[in-house]
């Protein structure tokens, strides 16, 4: 049966079991009595056995007591074909990520050799704001590849879980309620599944390519330009694309600053049924999952556009923008693609042109419309019910770099 594995404690040269030393036991063990409880919406033990494991400072009888220790253990887990997630909250007496002798986190193992493993880890600050709380969670995951991590202010109580998606999810000051959605989260998002692409030797595609529609362009610049593509470690959340041909898409590239567009480009991306996908040179950005069943599904639309910004208090559409939730499923996954593509909704631009649109919750919009249809009122469309400045979740400016 496969795994889920939840670990906690504290590292220090005496082991004791005293209040500082078991903060991450004491979150460990409440996790996985709410792992088993109806609000995962199945019987975990169905389909998962849960394991945990503590530290010494936490459990005098374990024999992880050093880091070393714990890099061993870890080695084990990673080398178990049958773990499928990892809830990680193993730190110093100081409350600080385990390193290894070479500074690396421990953190940045797991999902470095496993890409399969659904991993957690848990931030902790004391008596920061909220947004910063946010930032350092967001740099924990991003540097990690993590899957979500759970922050906590031990003076505050504040709670949030941050997402790859760039937003936060259940703000509050209730720790049993943040455990809970995150043990909820956890096994709905664990259940999705990806298409993984395989990058070939390729070029990018120019943006000023004949290839790209113009009208796609020009949305996607007018986009760039109000601010809707904001820098997160140097990086820009979204995508947008164009259907290319019969299971050929041009898209954003992953991991680039699309505010560099013209140096940047785009990549073309082959599929070759449900599971395998050719990119040439570059790796698609996580939506091209959504971006080929909504063109699949949809066939009349070729173009989409995404970014991560709310919808406006006054949006005239507000309550036509059909609504979606996001927190079940990863960016990226099929589950995502599918539950965008249900959801869209076609908006009549008068005189016979048409888009389509849904916005994922607490996440962004996606705006699908035909090669044909007019750039001008695709913006006017944008620009009347999103705000563009903004950015869902938040954004701290320390993070823009």
């Amino acid at each position: 049966m496969k795994k889920i594995v939840l670990i906690g404690g504290s590292i220090s040269d005496i082991a004791r079991a005293d209040n500082d030393q078991a903060t991450g036991a004491d979150t460990v063990r409440l996790l996985a009595s709410l792992f088993v409880l109806p609000v995962v919406e199945e019987p975990l033990q169905d389909r998962f056995d849960l394991l945990t494991a503590y530290t010494a400072a936490a459990e005098p009888e374990s024999t992880l007591g050093t880091v070393a220790d714990v890099s061993t253990w870890l080695d084990g887990i990673i080398a178990d074909p049958d773990v499928r997630g990892l809830v990680f909250d193993v730190t110093t007496t100081a409350g600080e990520h385990l390193r290894t002798d070479n500074g690396t986190l421990l953190l940045a193992r797991i999902r470095r050799e496993r890409k399969d493993i659904f991993a957690v880890a848990i931030s902790r600050t004391a008596g920061v704001t909220p947004d910063e709380q946010y930032a350092q969670a967001l740099a924990l995951l991003k540097t990690n590849s993590l899957n979500l991590v759970l922050a906590r202010d031990l003076q505050t109580r504040h709670h949030l879980i941050a997402a790859p998606e760039e937003t936060q999810y259940c703000a509050t000051d209730m720790a049993k309620h943040a455990l809970s959605f995150l043990a909820r989260m956890t096994v709905s998002r664990m259940k999705n599944r990806f298409t993984r692409s395989t990058v070939v030797p390729g070029d990018a595609v120019a943006w000023q390519s004949d290839a790209v529609p113009a009208n796609l362009r020009e949305v996607v610049d007018h986009c760039i330009r109000e601010g809707a593509y904001k820098p997160v470690l140097g990086k820009t959340a979204g995508h947008f694309a164009v259907k290319a041909g019969e299971g050929v898409l041009l898209t954003s590239i992953r991991k680039s600053n699309f505010n560099q567009l013209e140096q940047v480009g785009l990549v073309r991306i082959e599929s070759r049924g449900e599971d395998e996908v050719i990119a040439q040179g570059f790796r698609p950005s996580v939506g091209g999952q959504s971006q080929r069943i909504i063109f699949n599904v949809h066939p009349d639309l070729d173009c989409i556009v995404h970014f991560h910004c709310p919808v406006k208090a006054d949006a005239p559409m507000r309550a036509d923008i059909p609504v979606k939730p996001q927190w079940p499923n990863e960016c990226g996954s099929h589950e995502c693609g599918r539950n965008t593509s249900r959801g869209l909704q076609p908006v009549d631009l008068g005189d016979g042109d048409t888009l389509s649109v849904v916005y994922l919750d607490d996440h962004g919009p996606n705006i699908v419309f035909a090669r044909t249809t007019p750039a001008t009122k695709v913006q006017a469309f944008i620009d009347a019910n999103f705000d563009l400045r903004a950015k869902t979740g938040g954004l701290a400016a320390t993070m823009a770099q």
